[in-house]
Parts: structure tokens; sequence; C-alpha cells
């Protein structure tokens, strides 16, 4: 039998060096530190999310029709995340008058969704959508895993992660902003690997404004 042509071998080793790399690609880091977002200029993946009535929705259906922002935040839980939440309220108005439409984006199930929508007590129009297997964050390349301390640390708050997503991944998003374009273009992008930094409600309308 030949021995296989150096032509083989550079394929072969080339296929499975670009499947290594995809895999990497694949999981999620385990340090919020080390996420790689998508950046601006870059089309939005084709994922899909989840309404608090269990209904599906793709990221593209949200922005064919107007601009968008997306907010990823790490669930209903986070203190921070609801504090940044309620300041869009302050601008809301502002930013539907630019066309846009806010969509909020957490690893909570729908039931924990509407859980929030049911405390939030129309203080606000924006949709919250489930991204529970943490798809969406991972196609943005926000995704990274919890590690053990830090899970432990959360129950030890009461803050269950697997009942809140109702999976087992421990996965959270950076929390960021995003403004996509009607074509899927994102044209502003906003992430902090320490989830006390949020982005404020002036910047983001300034961010908005020049957009556009």
């Amino acid at each position: 039998m030949k021995p296989p042509s150096i032509h083989f071998r550079h394929l072969f080793f080339v296929t499975l060096l670009t499947g290594l790399i995809t895999a990497a690609q694949a999981a999620p880091p385990n340090d919020a530190r080390e996420v790689n977002p998508i950046e601006v200029g870059a089309s939005i993946p084709a994922v899909s999310l989840t309404r608090a009535d269990g209904s599906k929705v793709t990221l593209h259906d949200l922005t064919d029709e107007s601009p968008a922002i997306l907010i990823f935040y790490r669930g209903g839980w986070c203190p921070y995340c609801n504090r940044h939440l309620a300041a869009l309220r302050e601008i809301e108005s502002d930013l539907r008058e630019l066309g846009y439409r806010i969509h909020a984006i957490s690893p909570d199930r729908p039931e924990a969704v509407a859980r929030t929508v049911a405390k939030s007590e129309g203080e606000f129009n924006y949709t919250l959508y489930s991204d529970a297997s943490a798809a969406v964050a991972k196609a943005f390349g926000l995704a990274f895993k919890v590690d053990a301390e830090t899970y432990e640390k959360l129950m030890g708050y009461g803050i269950d992660l697997e009942a809140a997503s109702g999976q087992e991944h421990h996965l959270l998003p950076v929390p960021a902003v995003y403004i996509v374009d009607t074509a899927g273009r994102v044209r502003f992008r906003y992430f902090d690997p320490n989830y006390k930094e949020r982005l404020s409600a002036e910047a983001l309308l300034n961010a908005a404004k020049a957009a556009q």
C-alpha cells in the first residue's frame, strides 16, 4: 500500500486543526475577562430567543423592521441588571422616537422572565427574552462559565443559576449593549467584564443618535 500523499497529509492536518480551532471557539471561557464579543460592523448571528409566553422569535425578526438595541443582562436575580433595566426607562421614549426598539436578553428561563415582567408593574414597554440555553450569548461571544467557587458563593446568597435558567451549563453573559441596524449589522457595542459597570442611559442615547 502506498503511503498517503503529501497533499493528503497536509489536507488532513489542516482539517484537524480547523476542527480544533472551531471547537475551542465554541467553548465559552471560564473567565468573564476572556470573552471575545462580535465587533462593530459584524452581522448578527441567526439565532432564536424565547418570549415570556414560551413562543420563539429569531433575532433577525426583531431587527428587520426597525433598528434594535439589544441589552444582555445576567438575570432577574441581579440587582445591578435590574437597576440598569430600570434606568432605560429614562430614555425609552427618546429611543422610540428615533425609531429604536429595546430587547433585553438573559439566560433566565421563560417562567423567570415572566416573573421579572410581572414585578416591573408596567414600568417599561420593552420586551424581555429568554436565552436559557445561552445560545445567543455564545453566538455573540459574550458567554462565560461560572467557576465552582463563584457558583457556590451565589448559592449562598440564594441565587440558583440552574433554577433560573433550567439548565446545568452555569453560563452567564457578560453584560453588554448592542445597537443593530435593519440590515442586521452591529453599529455599536459596549461590554464590561465587571458586571457592576454599566453603560449609562445618557451614553446609550448619544450612541443611538450617532448610529443613525
